[in-house]
């Protein structure tokens, strides 16, 4: 049992949080998505009733799952299942389809917030009751501290992990390691592995963190290659300004995501829209990272697409802005997809764009090997010319 205050205590406190926060993204996404169509009053209450219903639900599940846990064999059980769970982490989400019916009422949002949770979590469940290693304080301590910050942060959050992969890639690996403990310490195999492996103890967990990690990225780039074959999906296509529609026009496409980085692009596209003989024809694309595959059980196509779009022009508003108040015409796109490097260059293919204009986010060659990079990932997927901006 883990004391209270220990190192190891803190460790495992830490690697709860991490594993919530990695696996638990998209289920704050619902109940944002399950209450956006209500009066603004309707919807505090529904948040807090149906967050509060979900939590209770949760902490519920994962005791009963750190109670079967002790039985023999589960464990090992326990563990292949966190093994699939994490490299399912490392691969490109399929596409919603949004088979959810309209939630036109509290009740029946609270009711969507509860049953999504309980659906969407096991896998949180399992990891978590992984990490607490039977330990009810732990367990308790751990998610009062990571479903708050979930449920508040969600959208920051997941708009921090598309910008930064390493942090799934470090998920991932961190229940892998996990896995590879609990299989060890398994009531059936434990006392046989002590009598004639003892060596396992030092070398599983970070094996089972290797395996993900690898057996992940593998599977990843396979995913990766057809994900850059499937039709393109589109949301809430609207220009305001009109472009020409000239097709004999250079097209050059501006990815924009929201951040400050991504308007240092729309600012050069200023200076450097004098340089070109006859002024170039501009995209600016948003690409919106897809749900979870579940979400769509829970919520209709009409709501997620209207969030995509909602979010999409929200991160497009301030380069709009700037391109409006300089003049210049352009298109706007919102698209969906899980890889944004490979959706650009996907979309660049499509449209027939003859250059692309993008953003890094100032760091160095090294750190955007270490810690993922869009633009990186853009110029390995296609061969229009890429033009970087620091």
């Amino acid at each position: 049992m883990i004391e209270f205050g220990t190192p190891v205590f803190w460790v495992a406190l830490l690697q709860i949080i991490g594993a919530d926060i990695v696996l638990s993204g998209d289920n704050a996404v619902v109940i944002a998505l399950a209450t956006r169509s209500l009066p603004s009053h309707q919807q505090r209450r529904a948040i807090f009733w149906g967050t509060f219903a979900a939590v209770a639900m949760r902490v519920s599940l994962t005791v009963v799952a750190v109670t079967l846990l002790k039985l023999p064999a589960l464990k090992l059980i326990g563990s292949m299942l966190l093994l699939w769970i994490a490299v399912q982490l490392l691969l490109p989400e399929e596409e919603s389809v949004g088979e959810g019916m309209a939630v036109g009422s509290m009740g029946a949002a609270i009711r969507t917030i509860l049953i999504a949770d309980v659906v969407m979590s096991m896998d949180n469940v399992i990891a978590i009751a992984a990490v607490a290693k039977g330990s009810l304080p732990l367990l308790v301590f751990g998610l009062a501290l990571s479903i708050p910050l979930v449920v508040f942060t969600s959208t920051f959050l997941l708009k921090i992990m598309e910008r930064y992969p390493i942090i799934i890639t470090l998920g991932a690996a961190l229940l892998g390691y996990v896995a590879g403990e609990m299989a060890l310490s398994d009531p059936l195999a434990a006392p046989w592995i002590e009598a004639n492996v003892a060596w396992l103890h030092s070398v599983a967990p970070a094996a089972g963190a290797i395996f993900v990690v690898a057996v992940g990225k593998l599977l990843a780039a396979r995913a990766e290659a057809g994900e850059e074959q499937r039709p393109l999906v589109e949301v809430g296509v609207a220009p305001e300004t009109s472009v020409t529609g000239d097709t004999s026009m250079h097209k050059l496409l501006l990815p924009v995501d929201g951040s400050d980085a991504s308007l240092r692009a729309v600012d050069r596209l200023s200076i450097l829209r004098d340089c070109y003989r006859e002024p170039p024809e501009i995209y600016l694309l948003n690409v919106q990272h897809i749900l979870h595959k579940d979400v769509g059980q829970f919520i209709s196509v009409e709501a997620m697409n209207a969030y995509y779009h909602d979010e999409g022009i929200k991160e497009l508003a301030a380069a709009r802005a700037r391109l409006d108040r300089a003049g210049i015409p352009y298109q706007h796109h919102v698209v969906i997809g899980d890889l944004a490097a490979a959706t650009i260059a996907h979309f660049a293919r499509e449209h027939g764009i003859g250059q692309i204009l993008m953003c890094t986010h100032g760091r160095s060659a090294v750190a955007d090997l270490v810690l993922g990079s869009v633009a990186r990932g853009v110029l390995q997927h296609t061969d229009v010319p890429v033009t970087l901006v620091r």
